[in-house]
C-alpha cells in the first residue's frame, strides 16, 4: 500500500523509493531507483532520472529535469523549469554515460526559476540562486548569487532575507530574529 500521492498521469518506475506524504503531480515521470523522502512535493512535467536522491520536504516546481548524478538534501526548493546538466561538454554522437559529475544542493537552499546549474558543483546550506542564474562554481552557504555567470552580491538567512552585517561581521534577520557572524568569508549561525 503506497502512502504517497501521485496523479493518475504520472509514471512511476519500477525501483523507485518515494517517502509518505509525498505528492506527484500531472505528466511527471520517476524513473528507476530514484530516492524521493517524505513530505516532497513533485510538480507538473517534472523528470526525475535514475539514481537521483531528494531528500526530505524537497519543493520541485514545473517543468524541472533533475538528471542522474543530482543529491537534493532536505528542505531544498527547486523553482520553475530551472535546469541541471549532469556532463560537462555533451556530444549526440559520444555516449558518455560514464561520466556524469555529481551535483549536490545542501540543506535549504533554493535555486529561482530559470536558473541553471553546471554539473559538478555544490550549492551550499541555505544558498539563494537568482532567478535566471547561471552557476558554474561553488556557492558558499548562505550566498546570494545572481547572473551569467553567476555572481555572489550578498548574504542570506536561514529564513530567507538579505543579511547585513556589521563592521564586527555581525547581522541579524529582522524577520526571525535569529543572529548570524559573518568570519573569513564563511557565514555562521549564531542563534
Amino acid at each position: 500500500m503506497k502512502d504517497f500521492f501521485a496523479h493518475e498521469t504520472a509514471v512511476i518506475d519500477e525501483g523507485c523509493e518515494i517517502g509518505s506524504g509525498t505528492k506527484i503531480w500531472h505528466f511527471s515521470h520517476i524513473m528507476p531507483n530514484s530516492k524521493i523522502g517524505e513530505k516532497c512535493n513533485i510538480g507538473q512535467n517534472v523528470v526525475i532520472s535514475p539514481n537521483v536522491v531528494l531528500g526530505r520536504n524537497v519543493k520541485v516546481q514545473n517543468n524541472v529535469s533533475i538528471y542522474s548524478g543530482v543529491i537534493c538534501e532536505d528542505d531544498v526548493f527547486l523553482g520553475p523549469s530551472m535546469v541541471f546538466t549532469n556532463v560537462i561538454n555533451p556530444r549526440s554522437a559520444i555516449i558518455r554515460r560514464d561520466e556524469y559529475q555529481k551535483t549536490t544542493v545542501k540543506k535549504g537552499a533554493s535555486i529561482g526559476a530559470n536558473a541553471t546549474i553546471v554539473c559538478g558543483n555544490t550549492i551550499g546550506e541555505y544558498a539563494f540562486i537568482g532567478a535566471g542564474a547561471v552557476v558554474t562554481k561553488e556557492v558558499l552557504p548562505f550566498a546570494l548569487v545572481v547572473g551569467n555567470p553567476s555572481k555572489q552580491i550578498g548574504w542570506i538567512s536561514e529564513y530567507g532575507h538579505r543579511l547585513e552585517f556589521n563592521n564586527e561581521g555581525f547581522a541579524t534577520c529582522k524577520e526571525s530574529g535569529d543572529k548570524y557572524q559573518l568570519q573569513n568569508n564563511k557565514v555562521l549561525k549564531l542563534s
